[in-house]
């Protein structure tokens, strides 16, 4: 599986069943719909009803305990936070889902971890930068995966995936609300191509 998750910030529930196909026939095989999206429960459930079998579906933006409850209820496997919080991850794994909190600091990394988060969204990543990731990574866990957020893009895969990243969220590089699936689809062939180059 590419460690590539796309980010549907702000999509329609019907045009997310087919951005979603595009992507998967592309070779990205998880995808968050933000709350902040327009009825973004309805989009979790169609798109984890039409490809949950192959693909990760879940929910970014997730900010509270019940908003977890309602993933999980509609099909969703992930659970994404742009914040740490101990409550949302405990939830999101109590309720079998993977949880991807989002970090910036060492303090937040081991609170995040504590808490059982399944992997680490640091974000903003261009504030960390990749000298800051490096240094982060010679303090946590050797088995940690640190996904990386806000700013990066396929032309510095393989200098993230160097310093210790273990993948990405790529958003508007991917996706901006209206995009039909046509203009999706050459963004998602060419992540999928630098992911491929950058394990060369």
């Amino acid at each position: 599986m590419r460690e590539i998750i796309a980010i549907l910030r702000g999509i329609d529930p019907t045009e997310a069943v087919d951005v979603a196909g595009t992507l998967i026939e592309a070779g990205i095989t998880r995808i968050e719909v933000p709350l902040n999206s327009p009825s973004p429960f309805a989009s979790i459930e169609a798109m984890a009803e039409a490809h949950g079998a192959v693909a990760q579906i879940g929910a970014g933006t997730v900010l509270g305990v019940e908003d977890v409850r309602k993933v999980r209820d509609c099909g969703g496997q992930m659970v994404v936070s742009p914040n740490c919080d101990p409550e949302v991850i405990e939830a999101t794994r109590a309720a079998g889902m993977d949880s991807y909190p989002g970090v910036l600091t060492p303090t937040e990394c081991f609170a995040a971890l504590k808490a059982g988060a399944t992997a680490l969204k640091v974000f903003p990543a261009f504030q960390m930068g990749i000298d800051g990731l490096k240094a982060l990574r010679a303090v946590l866990p050797v088995e940690t995966r640190v996904y990386m957020v806000g700013g990066v893009g396929p032309d510095g895969f393989r200098d993230w995936l160097a310093a210790g990243a273990a993948g990405f969220g790529i958003g508007t590089s991917l996706y901006r609300p209206g995009d039909a699936p046509d203009d999706v689809a050459p963004r998602a062939a060419r992540m999928v191509a630098a992911w491929d180059a950058a394990q060369a």
